[in-house]
């Protein structure tokens, strides 16, 4: 297939958009959001079967983050060479091969092992993303083009901890990660059948990488970006044991903390464009400063299912806005170095989780639960402080590209 496309300046502008593959990424989306996070739904029956702690069994999400890390970095450079519909397509097979493995691993090296498959997946898709769109439809059709990969976030996130959640209850953790399985296969099916051509530009090198980091502003959206994922991530991570160990709900209960969370984060989702035409800035900054206070008030409520269900889902809308409010000021800072920024970024997000979940198992195994959580929110606090003390100016709205 080809792409009927021409460059004006360092953008293509699409004379046909390609909306159906824009959804196909979406689907792609869905499923590795949906292998990404399912540890944190299922941490507790695969701590139990595998014979581990679930400190430990939560390094199943920081090995995956810390091999999209440097996938991120790498992988505009590594296939600048390569038709990126090949590229994207083989990121959708090695979601399926990964979720295939996690399934039938006997012990934790196997498990690890199978979730390096999906870092790679993770990094080079979060990395090709921003400038994929930008070639799938026209430059003022990007945000939209955007939202509606973003879309895939949320639904994975209204949809795999809270269904991870219960379905392993019911068919075994196992069961569920051919499931996920299944739904890449579907992603890539599409994926192939609607990708039109995109012959790379052979530019991307790691000194670009260097070179984007250096301009004004970015070293310190890095930073505040790393903040705000680390925060959460540590949270999100241990959050199923955090409710039953300190909320003391069941498994039922879990699953419907995590819907709740699930849906109010689609909310956010919806939210984010609307706040982001307005003040993006604004937006970075209100974002983690709700989620540091949700943190405060989690440690000081305690046992209270009911206060803790809506502080949480509370939590799940602000973070909502969070992916898209990054992603859109990474448009608006280095619009000509789309997959060297995104690069960035990946790394920035990866390292975050990474951090995230390895510093909160350690939390976990040393304080419990309500460490964790007041970790979080500390985290979280300083990002929105950063974010003030490093954008002293509203950032200002995007113009075309070229």
């Amino acid at each position: 297939m080809n792409s009927s496309s021409h460059t004006v300046g360092s953008s293509p502008v699409c004379s046909r958009p390609a909306w159906n593959a824009v959804f196909s990424l979406a689907l792609g989306v869905f499923g590795l959001v949906t292998a990404e996070f399912l540890p944190a739904s299922l941490l507790t029956p695969m701590a139990s079967e595998l014979g581990i702690s679930e400190g430990l069994a939560g390094q199943t999400v920081t090995v995956t983050a810390l091999v999209a890390l440097v996938t991120g970095l790498l992988i505009a450079t590594v296939t600048r060479r390569i038709d990126r519909r090949y590229v994207l397509l083989a990121f959708s097979v090695l979601l399926m091969a990964s979720n295939l493995l996690v399934a039938c691993a006997p012990n934790l090296v196997a498990l690890l092992a199978a979730r390096v498959l999906l870092g790679i997946a993770l990094g080079g898709f979060w990395t090709m993303s921003a400038a994929t769109a930008m070639r799938l439809v026209n430059v003022e059709q990007v945000p939209r083009a955007l939202a509606m990969i973003f879309a895939g976030v949320s639904a994975a996130t209204v949809a795999a901890a809270p269904m991870g959640s219960y379905f392993g209850h019911v068919i075994g953790w196992r069961n569920v990660f051919l499931v996920a399985t299944a739904l890449g296969l579907l992603a890539f099916v599409w994926q192939l059948l609607t990708l039109p051509s995109m012959a790379p530009s052979g530019s991307a090198r790691l000194g670009t990488m260097v070179d984007v980091l250096r301009r004004p502003r970015i070293a310190v959206g890095m930073l505040a970006c790393i903040l705000v994922f680390t925060g959460h991530f540590a949270f999100f991570t241990y959050l199923r044991p955090y409710l039953e160990h300190v909320t003391g709900m069941g498994v039922t209960g879990v699953s419907a903390i995590l819907l709740g969370f699930g849906l109010a984060n689609f909310l956010g989702t919806s939210l984010a464009g609307f706040l982001l035409e307005r003040n993006l800035k604004a937006t970075l900054m209100v974002m983690p400063l709700i989620m540091g206070a949700v943190g405060l008030s989690l440690v000081s409520v305690g046992r209270a299912p009911v206060a803790d269900a809506g502080l949480v889902a509370l939590w799940g809308m602000a973070f909502g806005a969070v992916p898209v409010a990054w992603s859109t000021w990474l448009t608006r800072v280095v619009p000509d170095e789309a997959e060297s920024g995104g690069g960035l970024i990946v790394a920035a997000v990866q390292l975050a989780i990474t951090m995230g979940a390895a510093a909160g198992g350690v939390l976990f195994d040393a304080s419990g639960a309500r460490g964790v959580v007041l970790g979080s929110a500390t985290v979280l606090l300083i990002a929105a402080l950063t974010v003030f003390r490093g954008f002293r100016t509203r950032l200002a709205p995007a113009g075309c590209a070229g």
